[in-house]
């Protein structure tokens, strides 16, 4: 389980190594895209709060990215933060985030990617729930949701 040192080792050390890469032109990606989602995942947007489709859906399943369906996140591990984007407390591989530290806006903040294609999703904080104390909170345009079979 990832904690906030692991984070900010990948942050300032460097993340791990994907399983696959995932590479497309600008233009690409415009046509792949809505013009919202490539506003987020390829020009490091955000929605505004409470507007997400998927901030207050909790049913069965995986959380891919929208860019390359790179599974990210887990229906399990999603919780209600209040921030007014969908929240996370792990990824679902090690290996399916990149860390960078973010100084944008006057703060400091460790901006969380798509490993896979370099979507940016949102953000990580150190004030989620136990075990791990991370809240990864992630722009719902970043993601798709795709259900489990029961």
């Amino acid at each position: 389980m990832l904690n906030w040192n692991d984070v900010l080792n990948f942050a300032t050390k460097g993340n791990p190594v994907p399983d696959k890469r995932v590479e497309k032109t600008d233009g690409e990606w415009k046509a792949l895209l809505t013009p919202e989602q490539y506003r987020i995942t390829r020009r490091k947007g955000t929605e505004a709060r409470f507007s997400g489709e998927l901030c207050s859906r909790y049913e069965p399943g995986k959380y891919n990215c929208v860019c390359c369906g790179t599974e990210l996140f887990d229906s399990s591990i999603k919780f209600d933060s209040n921030t007014g984007w969908p929240s996370f407390t792990q990824p679902v591989k090690e290996n399916a985030i990149q860390y960078e530290k973010d100084e944008s806006f006057g703060m400091v903040r460790i901006e969380v990617m798509c490993n896979t294609c370099d979507a940016h999703l949102g953000h990580v904080f150190p004030d989620g729930p136990a075990p791990s104390g991370l809240r990864y909170c992630i722009n719902s345009e970043s993601l798709v949701h795709v259900g489990q079979e029961v």
